[in-house]
């Protein structure tokens, strides 16, 4: 039976990271960098106990959406039209849509707000030129160049954590934030916890690494006659290795983001982000004893958002283009060529095209990365619902179905993501 070897030294481990770094990568594109940067700079550390009370949570969701499409050898939105109505399916798939297409624009604005830090060109020239870039790469790529790329992009993460570590830290004061929780009963902490939730355990993260996964089988020739995967405990273990190694890479990502913006901005008496450059100033300290330490501030953050908006943007269109394909039997996958899967390739584009034009109605880009993850928070309430069902079946998983441990935290987070929701919509209603 052709399954994945385990890893047996480390130099090897990169070869076995797919899906779940990339995944995780991606998490962390410029919708959650504004999101957890406006958190630092709003809160200082008074939300940094997030990211270690939601490691646990993300990586079971994404542990259980992987499980599905490996198992089942289908994406998400094919296992719910198999196993429910037509009204469940198309609820899930507009979800999914409608938040992916929201993000993407938002996405695309920031790449070209933060590019126009360092190049002095026209928004809107910026925005069509990195929405070109970024079909030709999806579309007219193979799938395992396109995932080596996706890989190396996640390297830009690094700027935030390098810049943690060279500046001086209240580190006492980091370390009690980060394991005791702090509370605050108004909107503004709710709205921007929510925002957390959702660029952190968003909708497209759960239909991209199901699909994933079945790519990672085909590319590995583990689809049998049948249609049925061939994937046994080894393939398993590694699926659960590469999903834990990218969760906590992201979520690492994330608290160096928010303790750099506290330390950095909320310090300084800087508790908004409304611009690109207001977001640059967090990594300042990095370059601070080189000359034109300002530029080189811009020009690290410019290149972290445009490299992780050209993986994060390929990630919201794929994840829709899965979706909506499976839904309508569409041929599909990465691993085809445009002319052998028309549907799904024209779901990539319409999407970011309508994305894209999102950016010519007047919203501001950095503001709407934060509004974005709040969507993605409410919208990703009833999917987890789902999953954490799908996941639980005997009939679909089979002897790979969620063990107890698995199906509680699946719920924790559907449970935790609803009352965070509902906190926010309460305290909105009491003004």
């Amino acid at each position: 039976m052709p399954v994945k070897k385990p890893v047996k030294k480390p130099k090897k481990l990169l070869k076995y990271l797919g899906p779940g770094v990339i995944t995780g990568a991606a998490d962390d594109d410029p919708s959650g960098i504004a999101t957890y940067t406006q958190t630092g700079a709003q809160f200082g550390y008074g939300q940094l106990w997030t990211v270690l009370a939601m490691l646990p949570l993300m990586v079971a969701i994404q542990e259980a959406c992987a499980r599905i499409g490996a198992v089942t050898g289908h994406g998400l939105a094919a296992v719910i039209k198999a196993n429910y109505s037509k009204k469940v399916l198309y609820a899930s798939v507009s979800l999914v849509v409608i938040a992916n297409t929201i993000n993407i624009g938002a996405d695309i604005g920031a790449v070209a707000a933060a590019a126009q830090l360092i190049i002095p060109v026209n928004f809107v020239v910026l925005t069509l030129g990195f929405t070109a870039l970024i079909l030709v790469l999806e579309i007219f790529t193979s799938y395992r160049v396109y995932s080596r790329i996706l890989k190396w992009l996640a390297l830009t993460l690094l700027a935030y954590p390098i810049t943690v570590f060279i500046i001086s830290q209240p580190w006492w004061t980091i370390f009690t934030a980060t394991f005791l929780p702090h509370m605050e009963l108004n909107f503004a902490f709710f709205f921007i916890i929510t925002g957390i939730l959702g660029t952190t355990i968003s909708p497209y993260m759960f239909f991209w690494q199901a699909s994933e996964e079945v790519e990672e089988e085909k590319a590995q020739h583990l689809i049998g006659p049948n249609g049925k995967p061939r994937v046994g405990i080894v393939f398993i273990r590694n699926l659960r290795i590469d999903n834990f190694i990218g969760m906590a890479f992201s979520e690492f990502a994330t608290w160096s983001i928010i303790v750099v913006a506290a330390t950095v901005l909320h310090h300084n008496g800087i508790t908004n982000v409304a611009t690109a450059a207001d977001a640059a100033k967090a990594l300042e300290p990095l370059v601070r004893t080189f000359p034109y330490s300002g530029f080189l501030a811009k020009l690290i953050f410019a290149t972290g958002i445009i490299g992780l908006g050209l993986l994060g943007i390929p990630v919201l269109s794929g994840s829709a283009a899965y979706a909506l394909s499976e839904a309508f039997n569409l041929k599909q996958g990465l691993n085809r060529k445009l002319k052998r899967a028309h549907g799904f390739y024209g779901v990539i584009t319409i999407a970011t095209v309508i994305g894209l034009m999102i950016n010519f109605i007047g919203i501001n880009p950095i503001k709407a990365l934060v509004f974005t993850a709040v969507f993605n928070g409410v919208a990703a309430v009833p999917l987890i619902f789902l999953i954490a069902k799908i996941a639980r079946n005997r009939k679909i998983m089979g002897k790979n179905r969620s063990g107890w441990l698995s199906n509680i935290v699946v719920w924790i987070t559907f449970i935790v993501m609803f009352a965070s929701a509902i906190a926010m919509f309460y305290t909105l209603g009491l003004g």
